[in-house]
């Protein structure tokens, strides 16, 4: 009878150890899931950032610097175009 119960303790610790194997995922499957979720990441990240730069080139701030800047080029333009006549 010991040995019956014996083989019968075997059996579940083998079934038992054979479905948590089958459970673990395998390194191929751990490389898929990190790499779908780098992907997954990277894209969010990308769609993030250009409406970032976006929204920053639409600003009264951003509008109004390049209003200035613009301004002042064409004051330094015609300035060195006083100075320095063509012939």
């Amino acid at each position: 009878m010991k040995l019956s119960i014996a083989i019968a303790v075997l059996m579940l610790v083998f079934a038992a150890h054979t479905e948590a194997q089958e459970s673990e995922k395998t390194i191929e499957e751990r490389f898929t899931t990190f790499s779908n979720q780098m992907k997954e990441l990277t894209d969010d990240l990308t769609v993030k950032t250009k409406d970032m730069f976006e929204k920053i080139g639409d600003s009264e701030f951003a509008i109004k610097t390049k209003t200035w800047f613009t301004e002042q080029l064409d004051k330094m333009k015609a300035k060195v175009d006083e100075t320095f006549p063509k012939q």
